[in-house]
């Protein structure tokens, strides 16, 4: 009986099976801006989705190969493979076996591009009739706004709404699957165990951070941290049992290829909760930092699973920090001093309320931390639920470095800032700008520290001749003035600031 096509689908039988005794290796770089994806553009379901990463496969496999040229062929492979990445190796004999040629067939089978292999060629249409099919035979010369067909008197018909289509065979050059062909030369016939390795995109993974926030009696508080990587595969195969690694680090490619579109497909979330000694292993690696999964994994195709990073770390300490910016916004230095007494006007009148973690072994934690989105929540004692108060990106982040998270604004406390006076004198070359700057706090029963940031914004050549509370000099042009204001109370920071030219 001839091939039947249905015009949404071709069923064809794989070429090649799987072998046995295969072993795999996986290591998946993220080439994405740090905490910046979002997990619904991988289950959207559309088409052309990039995803931001790649991976590194390693696969061992024994081949029966004979003595002299072979032709071999995988065929359960990813789509999105760079060719230029492949390499083969026999590992029972790498000196008397070596590689001829090898290509990647990418060029596969579809109903659109069978139907154009056989342009003036016979084919049978099926259309259904009620409750019976009729078949329908001719030379098949055009597809657009329906098939059209010669007749064997040579009269034309186009056919609209067709069923299904019987081809003779399916025509060469088409593949079903994508494919990779090595022609090799091998001195030694018999079983080799091989290994091929190959870059392929479509996978990526990233990081979450659970932080649940408490605040303590002394006014301090501790988080417990909670580490989750989401791998991404879409690479057009699934791996079983692979041996896992996550590279965190900035490393670059030179010259990466376009990105290619992954097909997105309905998509699978798993998550297990490792035990300890099946979880990942962290080293340093390069001036990266290597994790390395202690057990094997599987990763199907169109799937998203979650794996623990780390145990959780308990009574991580923290420091809660308000800071009022009033300006809103670091002006930069122009070529030339700002003498516009309006230049800089603000209205910000939000206290942004910031949460600083040491990443140190002393503090509980002490553990690199790939960059990702971190999520803190804080206990509700009324019915002990869990509440979101906020979250933030952080990038990579050493031992011993601090972590700093922005939760948002606080409600109960406002600041207000104002230019007092501005007087200028352009012929000596100076101007004075006094700066009043307002922080309440309308909590009835609790004091507050804020942090007054300020940035002299209008040349780099400044001194403070008057103010009214202490600061530090950050940098070259921020000063912080720590103010402590008390419940229902306010705070008022004055200061006079000379710029010369």
């Amino acid at each position: 009986m001839k091939p039947l096509l249905r015009p949404l689908a071709v069923a064809l039988a794989a070429t090649i099976p799987a072998l046995a005794d295969a072993a795999t290796s996986l290591t998946i770089y993220s080439s994405a801006r740090p905490g910046t994806l979002d997990p619904q553009t991988f289950k959207s379901g559309g088409e052309g989705t990039a995803v931001p990463g790649y991976a590194l496969v390693r696969e061992e496999r024994p081949f029966v190969l004979k003595s002299g040229r072979n032709i071999l062929r995988i065929t359960d492979v990813p789509a999105l493979i760079d060719p230029t990445t492949v390499s083969f190796a026999s590992l029972t004999d790498p000196k008397g076996t070596s590689v001829v040629e090898q290509s990647f067939e990418f060029d596969l089978t579809s109903p659109q591009k069978l139907m154009s292999r056989y342009l003036d060629r016979e084919v049978t249409l099926e259309q259904v009739r009620g409750q019976s099919v009729e078949s329908i035979t001719g030379t098949l010369i055009g597809t657009q706004g329906g098939v059209t067909l010669r007749n064997p008197d040579g009269s034309l018909r186009v056919v609209h709404g067709y069923s299904g289509v019987r081809l003779p065979s399916l025509p060469g050059g088409l593949i079903s699957k994508p494919t990779l062909a090595w022609d090799l030369d091998a001195a030694t016939a018999g079983t080799h165990q091989s290994r091929f390795t190959y870059q392929t995109g479509g996978m990526t993974w990233w990081t979450d951070y659970n932080l649940t926030y408490t605040e303590t009696s002394a006014g301090n508080c501790k988080v417990d941290v909670g580490a989750w990587v989401t791998i991404v595969n879409q690479s057009g195969a699934s791996f079983s049992d692979a041996k896992l690694k996550l590279i965190a680090g900035d490393v670059q490619r030179a010259q990466p290829p376009a990105a290619r579109p992954a097909a997105v497909g309905a998509m699978a979330l798993e998550s297990r909760v490792a035990r300890k000694d099946e979880g990942f292993q962290e080293k340093a690696f390069f001036e990266y930092h290597l994790y390395t999964l202690g057990r094997p994994t599987s990763l199907a195709q169109n799937s998203m699973k979650q794996i623990e990073l780390f145990p959780m770390a308990a009574g991580v300490g923290c420091e809660k920090k308000l800071v009022y910016f009033g300006q809103g916004y670091a002006y930069p230095y122009y070529g030339s001093p700002m003498v516009d007494r309006a230049y800089g006007a603000t209205g910000n009148k939000k206290v942004d309320v910031y949460l600083r973690v040491k990443n140190a072994k002393a503090n509980n934690l002490g553990v690199p931390l790939p960059a990702g989105k971190v999520r803190v929540s804080k206990l509700d004692e009324a019915d002990q639920s869990l509440e979101f108060i906020g979250e933030d990106l952080i990038d990579h982040t050493a031992r011993d470095e601090t972590v700093q998270i922005k939760l948002g604004s606080a409600f109960d406390v406002v600041g207000e800032r104002k230019q007092v006076d501005f007087r200028i004198n352009t012929d000596a070359k100076w101007m004075e700008e006094d700066i009043e700057v307002r922080v309440r706090n309308q909590k009835p029963d609790a004091s507050e520290t804020v942090l007054v940031r300020e940035s002299l914004y209008r040349w780099s050549n400044w001194t403070i001749l008057r103010k009214t509370h202490e600061f530090t000099k950050e940098d070259s042009r921020t000063l912080h003035f720590p103010v402590k204001i008390g419940p229902k109370g306010e705070a008022v920071v004055r200061y006079t600031v000379r710029y010369t030219w």
